[in-house]
C-alpha cells in the first residue's frame, strides 16, 4: 500500500508499506480522506517542533476518515462498508492517568503520527489501516471530508471543556487557522456573547467572520488593533491562544480582564510570558492538549448539523499530489484546511 512518509525537513515521500490484517477487536479500514494538520506541517517544514524531532522515517497524518473493509474477531458494533471517523487517540487505559479519566495524558499513548516517543508512532496517511474498533466512530450522514474533521473539532471541544462555562462571556481568539476557527464555532455554540478574532491573514479572518466571529482584526495591518480592549484592565473573559506566538499571547493577556482565563492551544515551542500582567491581574493560564471523549461528541454534533465544518475545507488533492498538498497547506494566504483523497 502507499503511505506518505516524512524522512526529514522538506523530505516527504510516497512509499510502499506492507498492509496488515485485523486481529481481535480490530478492523481493517480503507482510508477515505486525510486532513493535513499543523503538527504535520511542522514535521514537513521544520522536521519537528520544540524538542520533538524526527529521528526516523514516519508516516504522517492523524485527521482521517475511512470505510470499514473487514472486521476482526469479536467486533460487532461496526459494519463492512460503513464510513467512520477514526480517532488517532489510543491510550493504554491502564496507567494512573487513564485510571483517573485523563486519557489524553496517558503515559503510554500511541497517537498517530507522533515523533514524541522513539520509535515513533506511525501515522494514518496510508491507503489501508488497521485500527482498534473503539477508535472508529460511525459517521453516517456525513461526507468523508466532514468525518475527517472530527479530530481538529475534538481539539477545540477539549479546549472548551478546559474553560468551563462560556454562556454570556466575551472571548478573544488569537490565530485563525483551523483550530482557531473551530474554537470560534465551539464558543459560539456554547453561548459566548462576543467573539473577537485576530490573525495576520485576511483570508483566515474572512473564514473566522463567516464562522461566527463578531469582530476580526488583522494584526498585520492594525498592530494596535487590540489596544482599546486593554483599557480599564481589560475586556475579555477568555483568551483562546491558537497561534503559538509569544506576541499574540502577550497582546491577548493585555486585553483580558482581571481573573480572566487563558487557554493555550498553539504549539510553536516554548514562549516567554508577561508574568507581571499574569500576577497583577490574577490571570489563570490553562493548557489544552489533544482530547479523548470529545472525539465522539464532535462527530455527533456534526451529524446533528449543530456544527458545520464545511467552510473550513478549502482544498482536496489526490494522494499522488501529497507534496503539492503540503506546500499548499503551508500557505495561509491560500488555504485553510487541505485534505488528501485516498479513495
Amino acid at each position: 500500500m502507499k503511505a506518505i512518509v516524512a524522512h526529514a525537513s522538506r523530505d516527504l515521500r510516497i512509499e510502499e508499506r506492507p498492509d496488515e490484517q485485523p486481529g481481535e477487536g480490530e478492523v481493517k479500514l480503507r482510508l477515505a480522506v486525510g486532513g493535513i494538520c499543523g503538527s504535520d506541517l511542522h514535521y514537513y517544514n521544520h522536521g519537528g517542533f520544540g524538542s520533538v524531532r524526527l529521528r526516523q522515517p514516519m508516516v504522517l497524518g492523524h485527521e482521517v476518515s475511512a470505510y470499514v473493509e473487514a472486521l476482526g474477531p469479536h467486533v460487532e458494533a461496526l459494519e463492512v462498508g460503513q464510513l467512520v471517523a477514526v480517532s488517532p487517540s489510543r491510550p493504554c487505559r491502564s496507567c494512573r492517568y487513564c485510571q483517573k479519566g485523563q486519557h489524553n495524558q496517558c503515559l503510554n499513548m500511541r497517537f498517530y503520527g507522533s515523533a514524541m516517543p522513539v520509535p515513533h508512532v506511525q501515522g494514518a496517511f496510508c491507503e489501508w489501516l488497521v485500527a482498534d474498533a473503539t477508535q472508529c466512530v460511525p459517521a453516517d450522514g456525513l461526507t468523508a471530508a466532514e468525518a475527517a474533521m472530527a479530530e481538529p473539532l475534538a481539539v477545540a471541544l477539549h479546549a472548551m471543556s478546559r474553560v468551563g462555562d462560556l454562556l454570556g462571556k466575551r472571548v478573544l481568539v488569537t490565530g485563525c487557522g483551523p483550530i482557531g476557527v473551530l474554537a470560534i464555532i465551539a464558543a459560539r455554540r456554547a453561548g459566548a456573547a462576543e467573539i473577537v478574532a485576530t490573525d495576520l491573514s485576511e483570508s483566515s479572518l474572512s473564514t473566522a467572520r463567516s464562522c461566527g466571529a463578531d469582530t476580526a482584526i488583522n494584526i498585520k495591518d492594525e498592530p494596535d488593533g487590540l489596544a482599546s480592549y486593554g483599557l480599564n484592565k481589560g475586556s475579555f473573559d477568555v483568551l483562546y491562544e491558537c497561534s503559538g506566538a509569544a506576541a499574540a499571547l502577550a497582546s491577548g493577556i493585555a486585553a483580558l480582564r482581571p481573573r480572566g482565563i487563558v487557554v493555550q492551544l498553539g504549539l510553536g515551542g516554548d514562549m516567554s510570558l508577561p508574568m507581571m500582567a499574569i500576577v497583577s491581574k490574577e490571570i489563570e493560564l490553562r493548557g489544552s492538549f489533544r482530547f479523548h471523549d470529545e472525539f465522539a461528541v464532535g462527530v455527533e454534533l456534526m451529524r446533528k448539523r449543530l456544527v458545520d465544518v464545511r467552510p473550513l475545507i478549502t482544498h482536496t488533492l489526490e494522494l499522488d499530489k501529497a507534496v503539492e498538498a503540503f506546500e499548499l497547506a503551508s500557505d495561509r494566504t491560500r488555504a485553510m484546511k487541505v485534505q488528501i483523497a485516498f479513495s
